[in-house]
């Protein structure tokens, strides 16, 4: 789910083109979820769920892998959804437009047809503050999932999220910035922004904002434990944008990781 954004009067910048250019990798992220699956199950996923799917450009990636394979995108904001008509769904041919469902749907409360592959990506389940409805949103997506299914997760932190802090990333003539406003020690809540800049332009602050609790890789797998999943598995990381499964985390400052939870 993308958050609401916060632009500055009478500019014309397309903010979830400029997001899709910085942050989404659809075709690397389908091509990850499938290896993943394939690692731990031994088989393909076809049926693909993605929850908080603001554009829902992965779920337009995933139907272009066959006939066979479908998926459905929640989200509970109108206007990203409406965006990913327009641009994605519009792209594909009728057949696979036909296996792409977009719904204004609560996560919690999903619905439909269980699914083979769960994901929630860009840490958006992070808007869960409290204990007992993230727990509540892994047993719904335990129940969503048919035998033998995966939910996967992804997850950052590290010493740097502790505190105020801030990056920048070039992608051609567009710079992406990171910024993190505030971090609470007691209750581990934290508030984040994204910038964007193009060249010859003027920077346009808090295009998006988010006010998350920030769980760490050990609360996610207690609660996945919890949740009725059999088992759980880390991917951190590399240097290289790779993830790698791994039984021990790495001492960096910062990290992400995926965390993969077996139904």
């Amino acid at each position: 789910m993308m958050p609401p954004a916060r632009l500055h009067p009478g500019h014309n910048m397309d903010k979830y083109d400029l997001y899709s250019r910085s942050v989404q990798d659809p075709a690397g992220e389908v091509r990850d979820f499938r290896k993943f699956y394939r690692q731990l199950k031994g088989r393909t996923p076809k049926s693909f769920r993605e929850d908080f799917c603001g554009t829902f450009s992965v779920c337009c990636e995933w139907v272009k892998l066959g006939p066979d394979y479908t998926a459905r995108g929640l989200d509970l904001d109108k206007e990203p959804l409406n965006y990913g008509r327009k641009r994605y769904l519009s792209a594909l041919t009728p057949a696979q437009r036909r296996r792409v469902k977009p719904m204004l749907k609560n996560a919690l409360k999903p619905g439909g047809p269980a699914s083979d592959l769960i994901v929630a990506q860009n840490f958006s389940y992070f808007t869960f503050k409290k204990r007992k409805t993230l727990l509540a949103y892994f047993v719904s997506c335990r129940k969503s999932l048919r035998p033998g299914g995966v939910l996967i997760l992804d997850a950052f932190g590290g010493g740097d999220t502790l505190r105020p802090n801030s990056e920048s990333t070039r992608y051609g003539n567009l710079t992406f910035y990171w910024e993190q406003y505030s971090y609470d020690q007691i209750t581990h809540e934290a508030h984040f922004a994204i910038h964007f800049k193009t060249r010859g332009g003027r920077k346009i602050k808090n295009v998006f904002t988010y006010d998350w609790r920030l769980w760490t890789i050990a609360e996610i797998r207690d609660l996945l434990a919890e949740a009725g999943f059999r088992k759980s598995h880390v991917y951190w990381e590399d240097d290289d944008g790779k993830f790698k499964r791994v039984e021990k985390g790495v001492d960096e400052s910062a990290w992400v990781t995926m965390v993969l939870a077996e139904k």
